[in-house]
């Protein structure tokens, strides 16, 4: 028999605590991820649609908007940590955008685990706070947000019938 390995995140119990996970591969932005995004979510700030006024500008072109700059952050990081252990996203705070990302570039991720705690309501679960970093392709800081969540603890072996 032929063992299968399902691609899974952490169960809350193999979090560590101060231990910094590396997500990859990186994500290229292009220009046409910033309009659909921004469109999508009906944001018409020039500043992500209109090149000639982006171009007029201190950043002299369009901006990727902050909002996928974070999903996509966030996004980096599920394979690894939360892909079928996740129960839910309980907040973000600390959201920070410290230099802009622009079309073209590459996002990395990185997430460093703050704090875990089991859950006090809810049995088999616990709350885990991360904070993500998101790097361009220079290794400049364009995003940083903690995220507080809710995951499954390891599920308890099956008895053989």
């Amino acid at each position: 028999m032929t063992e299968r390995i399902t691609q899974r995140g952490l169960w809350f119990d193999e979090f560590v605590v101060g231990a910094v996970y590396e997500h990859r591969p990186g994500r290229t932005v292009t220009e046409a991820d910033n309009v659909l995004f921004t469109t999508l979510t009906m944001n018409p700030q020039a500043l992500h649609l209109d090149a000639a006024y982006a171009a007029t500008t201190e950043f002299g072109r369009p901006l990727v908007n902050s909002m996928f700059t974070l999903s996509t952050l966030v996004g980096l990081s599920v394979a690894q940590l939360t892909q079928g252990t996740l129960v839910a996203n309980l907040g973000f705070s600390e959201i920070a955008f410290p230099a802009p990302l622009f079309h073209g570039d590459t996002l990395y991720a990185e997430t460093l685990v703050v704090d875990k705690r089991p859950s006090r309501s809810r049995p088999g679960q616990g709350v885990v706070t991360l904070a993500h970093t998101g790097r361009n392709q220079d290794g400049t800081v364009v995003a940083t947000a903690q995220r507080s969540t809710l995951v499954r603890t390891t599920p308890e072996p099956e008895a053989a019938s």
